[in-house]
């Protein structure tokens, strides 16, 4: 408990470096919210008005502390762009960004775990080769790029999965998230099984194992019960690392399949001009980034129990 209390207040500063990198790098982006907002009514009574009443003819760092003031007691500020408060239109998007997150976890790891097997039990074999070289050529593709191919080939050619959209209920999100968290997990999974079947190759050459097959333990008992539990701990650590790249990273999946997700709204938000919506959603991102690491380091433990935290 005093390392999860000691990593959560780590993202007291990694929300304040969030919060100022993007605060300031937003303004640094062409164009001006309210004559986006207005279009062709813009004036240069109504802008400066609406300068006025958002805050933004202050000075940046008056623009800022304002934020922080804000941001200390819950309120992530007013949307420029839809005139409601920034908080619950960002909360209302993240459930289906952590669909599409954790089923994509899901997939990589059914895709990885079974593949990595058959990589390390015959190494430098045939199939060890096809195991590496095939997970390859999915990440070399460019996720979007995918993305439209399955579409083309299982969404309007068969019909089997819907183009876009989130879904309804569980079975329907199970349904409709199944393309952009395969796309995902295309990704994910190259990385994963390099590093199981390493790691797994290191376990297979130990004394305890040669033990084991000398008593006749079965193969897949002897990877499932001796050999994967030992070998999967570096394998978590680089699970956990992409899962946090891969946050920010489902902003294109989620533009491609039109999922309703922080992802989407941050685009959307950023051609609007919509500061504190852009604000509010990447230090969801950031904090999402460091409680995935958070959990991967509390994996350990409950895969290994020699692992402490103590120290």
């Amino acid at each position: 408990m005093t390392f999860v209390f000691q990593r959560l207040l780590m993202l007291i500063p990694v929300a304040i470096g969030v919060t100022i990198v993007v605060f300031f790098m937003i303004h640094l982006i062409p164009g001006d919210p309210a004559r986006t907002i207005l279009g062709l009514h813009a004036t240069p009574q109504k802008v400066a008005l609406l300068h006025k009443q958002w805050g933004l003819d202050r000075p940046l760092a008056s623009q800022y502390w304002l934020f922080m003031d804000r941001l200390v007691h819950g309120n992530l500020g007013q949307s420029l762009y839809y005139g409601t408060p920034a908080a619950p239109i960002i909360a209302s998007r993240v459930p289906a960004t952590l669909w599409l997150v954790i089923y994509a976890a899901i997939l990589a790891i059914l895709i990885s775990v079974p593949l990595a097997m058959i990589a390390a039990s015959r190494k430098d074999g045939v199939r060890d080769h096809i195991v590496r070289a095939v997970p390859l050529v999915g990440l070399g593709m460019p996720p979007f790029w995918l993305a439209l191919l399955l579409i083309y080939a299982f969404a309007i050619t068969v019909h089997w999965f819907p183009t876009s959209g989130y879904g309804v209920g569980f079975f329907g999100h199970l349904h409709s998230m199944f393309l952009p968290a395969l796309v995902v997990a295309v990704a994910l999974a190259p990385v994963v099984i390099r590093s199981l079947r390493a790691s797994m190759l290191n376990v297979l050459g130990a004394e305890y194992i040669t033990t084991a097959k000398s008593k006749g333990v079965p193969g897949l008992q002897l990877f499932l019960r001796h050999v994967l539990r030992n070998a999967v701990i570096p394998a978590v650590t680089v699970l956990g690392i992409n899962i946090g790249f891969l946050v920010g990273g489902t902003v294109i999946i989620e533009t491609v399949f039109a999922i309703p997700g922080i992802g989407q709204l941050m685009i959307n938000s950023i051609f609007q001009r919509d500061f504190p919506v852009v604000q509010g959603v990447t230090l969801v991102f950031g904090v999402l980034v460091v409680l995935v690491n958070l959990l991967a380091d509390l994996s350990y433990a409950a895969l290994d129990p020699r692992v402490r935290f103590d120290r």
